[in-house]
This record gives structure tokens, C-alpha cells and sequence, in this order.
């Protein structure tokens, strides 16, 4: 089984490869890398969205998240709708009329070239910790249930996989990767529905009898409205899911890098409401596909696994599904690994050549950026192989959560005000807002039975807000054509 799964991981890997190659002749210049030479189809940027925005970790996690938090995600979920119409109808506007290529080149216009460099070091950090941490659990993944069997050291699988991934961005970065993505979200969701085929023929059941048994299953309560202090309550995940896609897709890069790509800003603006929509019912078969595999395990009398992370990969892995349960286990976390990860290397190559060396037009530097983005998270994946410590990836990803908050607020302040914050104050307001939010977030947990949740997201950007409110003065009526209200 093992060689067949190997087959067909190569056979999809080296469509991927001729896929790029036929999108790589047409166009290798920068403008192609970074923005597609804004030719993408609205639909081919919104369908291949679902598996950018769908991690391997997210492949993994979020079936067995129903353990701990039944299906309460899908709050947060309804949310997302109403914050990718706010990114369409506010964010969209705004970058379409600068005709940007880097979303932080807004900062500079509003407030200057530091308040720019703050927000991509923010992106950059946050990203490079995060791509690194979801392609690791991914590597190690691959590494137990296929690679090892072939006697393949890990730091040679992971260099192997950003291999493949730089070879298939290199010429064409993210006009290759808009096409590629939707080959990859079809791989992810193909194999999401024939997995949950597989666990309704295993338990004998059909459409009808897999959904009563969700229905009737404890782990599918939707809604969390009794206790304003859970993490579950309603209106804090609804609220927070508003935010989440307005500063995770319409302040981040990686994201709005493919948004930029489509012809017009009408166009833009149906790709990301339809993105939105969707988001909804695939989240929705993940997590049913969690009850479904819960269930299982009560019926044939297996014990479930204590972490709900190893949920899916145990089910998989152990034979209890099947061998071909296990084939497109492996190809959905590959197609879901290499789809996020792509473009997140396209994206820290774009900010760091656009925002930190302003060299957009220098192709050369383009060239030997992108590689060297490879080696860095390569490295980062040694290091975290080398502490072997899951305390660490959980302290990254909170990292990364509380780094998303200073862009909010820079943002915020910067579309809503027409106030210009004293520049030198930048980054140390964005620095402190978050380590603020992490004491009071320690503070709060210790002495009352109240629990953050992703609220602090939005407590996080206030701060952020607040600061450059109290750092700032009206601008002149002179200024309003340089650093002004845009």
C-alpha cells in the first residue's frame, strides 16, 4: 500500500509541476510573480481560496476539535461571511485605487515609510513562524505513516517537499499558484467526501442514517448561549469570526496577494463575498466528518485517541478505515500542506523584495529571495524538531495570533481617522499592545472564571488603536495629499 500511495502523491506532484510549466512560459516577470499580471478569473481566485485558507493543520485539527468543542466552530464560521463582505466593500476599495502590489504599501501612503516597515515586519514574523509550524506537523505527519517506511530522514523530507514547492512557484510565483490552488482544493475536498464516504460504508450507513446520526450525536450543538464566560458563548466567536477574515485574509499579504490578481475590482469583491460563502458548508463537512469518526469509534468499540489532533491520522493510519482511508488522508494533507505553504513563501518573498528592500522591479533580487525564504523556514522547522516540545508550536501559534492585532489597529486608525500618528511611536506601540493583551489575558484567567477567546484579537487592535490616537495630531489640510485620510 505504501508504494501506491507513493504513486500517487508523485503522479499529483508532477501535475502540479506541468501545471506550472504551462502557466510558468507564458509570463516570469514580477509582475507575474506578484500579482498576475492582474489577469486571474474571479472564480478560479475564490475556488482555489478554500484550500489556501485550509492548512494541513486544519485538515487534521478540526474534525477532532468536536470532542472539546462540539460544533460551536461554526459561530465563528457565520461570522466569517460578514467579515469577508467588509474586506470586499472597505479593504478592496482602498487597494484597487493605489494599485498595489504590497497591501503595506497603504501605511506608507497614509502615514509613512516607518508605520510600513512596522506593519511588513509584523507580517513577516507572523508568517514565517506560522507557515513553518503547520509545514512541520505536516512533514512529521507524512513522515510517520509513508516516508519513514522508506528509510528517508526527516530534515530530507521536509528539504524535499519546499523543494518541490520553490520549483513550481519559482518562475510564475503567484499567477502559477492561483491555477495550482484550485487543482489542490479539488485534491482537499475530494478527498474530504470520499473519506466521509468511507466512514458511512464502514458503519453501514447512507446519506440519510450518516445524517441522523450527527443529528442525534451530543458533539453537533451548534450554539453556545448560556454561559457569556466559555469560550463557546455565541456572540464572542460570531463577533470574533467577524473580525478573524477582515485582519487574517484583508490585512494579510499572503491572502490578499491572489485577491490582487483578479482584472477589476468588481471582480475582486465577488471572489472574496463567494470565498466567504464557502468557507461556511466546508467547515461544516469537516466537522461533521469529526462526529461521524467519534461515532465510529463508540460503535466498533475503539478508543478514541486523548488528543483530538490525532484523531483523523490514527483512524487512517491504524487500518481501521481501510487502506484507501489512509491514500486520501495522505493526498488531502498534501494537497492542503502545499497549497498553503506555496503561497506563503510567494508572499514573504513579495513583502520582504516590495516593503523592506523597495526593489519591486529588481527580478535578480526576486530570484534569490525566494530560495533563501525556503532555507529560512527550513530552518525553523529543525529548531522546532530539535526542542520536540508541542508547549512550543502552542506558544507560536498564540505568537502569531497576538501579532495579527498591531495591523488591525494601523489599519483601523488609518481608514477611520484623519489623524497621523508621531512615527518614532510606531512600532513601539505595535509592540507593546500585544504584550498588554497577553498580561491581561494571564491576569484574567488566573483571577476570575471569565476565559479569553479569539476577542482578543479585537482587544489587541484597540490598544493598538488607542495608542496611535494618543501619539497622533489632525493632519493639516496641506498634508492631506502626502499622509492623509484615504
Amino acid at each position: 500500500m505504501e508504494h501506491l500511495i507513493l504513486l500517487a502523491t508523485a503522479g499529483y506532484i508532477v501535475l502540479l509541476l506541468l501545471l506550472s510549466r504551462l502557466i510558468g512560459r507564458r509570463a516570469k516577470d514580477n509582475d507575474a510573480f506578484y500579482r498576475g499580471n492582474r489577469q486571474s478569473p474571479w472564480w478560479a481566485v475564490a475556488f482555489g481560496m478554500i484550500g489556501a485558507s485550509i492548512s494541513g493543520v486544519t485538515f487534521v485539527s478540526v474534525p477532532g476539535m468536536v470532542r472539546s468543542m462540539q460544533m460551536t466552530y461554526l459561530q465563528t464560521c457565520m461570522g466569517f461571511v460578514l467579515g469577508y463582505i467588509v474586506v470586499a466593500a472597505v479593504l478592496l476599495p482602498v487597494y484597487y485605487r493605489l494599485n498595489l502590489t504590497s497591501i503595506y504599501s497603504y501605511l506608507q501612503e497614509r502615514f509613512g515609510g516607518t508605520s510600513r516597515m512596522t506593519g511588513a515586519a509584523f507580517f513577516l514574523l507572523s508568517k514565517l513562524a506560522g507557515a513553518s509550524i503547520r509545514l512541520y506537523l505536516v512533514c512529521f505527519i507524512l513522515q510517520g505513516v509513508l516516508l519513514d517506511s522508506y528509510g528517508l530522514p526527516f530534515p530530507v523530507s521536509v528539504s524535499l517537499i519546499i523543494f518541490l514547492i520553490w520549483l513550481y512557484t519559482r518562475q510564475s510565483g503567484i499567477r502559477t499558484i492561483v491555477w495550482s490552488d484550485c487543482l489542490q482544493t479539488i485534491v482537499l475536498l475530494s478527498a474530504l467526501l470520499l473519506i466521509i464516504r468511507q466512514v458511512c460504508l464502514t458503519l453501514g450507513l447512507d446519506v440519510a442514517g450518516a445524517v441522523n446520526a450527527i443529528r442525534q450525536s451530543p458533539l453537533s450543538k451548534v450554539f453556545e448561549t448560556a454561559d457569556p464566560g466559555s469560550r463557546q458563548y455565541f456572540w464572542k466567536q460570531f463577533l470574533s469570526g467577524i473580525f478573524i477574515p477582515i485582519v487574517m485574509t484583508g490585512l494579510d499579504q499572503d491572502m490578499m496577494q491572489k485577491n490582487l490578481t483578479c482584472r477589476t475590482l468588481r471582480q475582486s469583491q465577488l471572489n472574496m463575498t463567494v470565498n466567504g460563502l464557502l468557507y461556511l458548508p466546508v467547515n461544516l463537512m469537516f466537522l461533521c466528518l469529526g462526529v461521524l469518526l467519534y461515532h465510529f469509534c463508540d460503535v466498533m468499540h475503539i478508543t478514541a485517541p486523548a488528543a483530538g489532533d490525532a484523531l483523523l491520522p490514527t483512524l487512517c493510519s491504524g487500518g481501521s478505515l481501510g487502506s484507501i482511508a489512509l491514500l486520501l488522508f495522505v493526498l488531502g494533507i498534501v494537497a492542503a500542506a502545499f497549497s498553503s505553504a506555496d503561497s506563503a513563501m510567494t508572499s514573504l518573498t513579495t513583502s520582504f523584495c516590495v516593503d523592506i528592500m523597495k526593489r519591486p522591479g529588481d527580478e535578480r533580487l526576486r530570484r534569490l529571495v525566494h530560495p533563501l525564504v525556503g532555507v529560512v523556514i527550513f530552518l525553523l522547522i529543525m529548531i522546532v524538531k530539535a526542542l520536540n516540545s508541542t508547549s512550543v508550536i502552542d506558544a507560536v501559534y498564540i505568537m502569531c495570533g497576538y501579532t495579527y492585532g498591531p495591523l488591525l489597529g494601523l489599519f483601523a486608525f488609518g481608514l477611520l481617522t484623519k489623524r497621523s500618528p508621531c512615527e518614532r511611536w510606531v512600532p513601539v506601540i505595535c509592540v507593546l499592545s500585544p504584550l498588554i493583551c497577553f498580561a491581561a489575558d494571564q491576569a484574567v484567567t488566573r483571577f476570575t472564571s471569565y476565559r479569553f477567546g479569539y476577542e482578543l484579537l479585537m482587544l489587541n487592535g484597540l490598544l493598538t488603536f488607542l495608542g496611535l490616537l494618543l501619539s497622533s495630531a489632525k493632519l493639516r489640510k496641506d498634508d492631506a495629499g502626502g499622509h492623509g485620510h484615504i
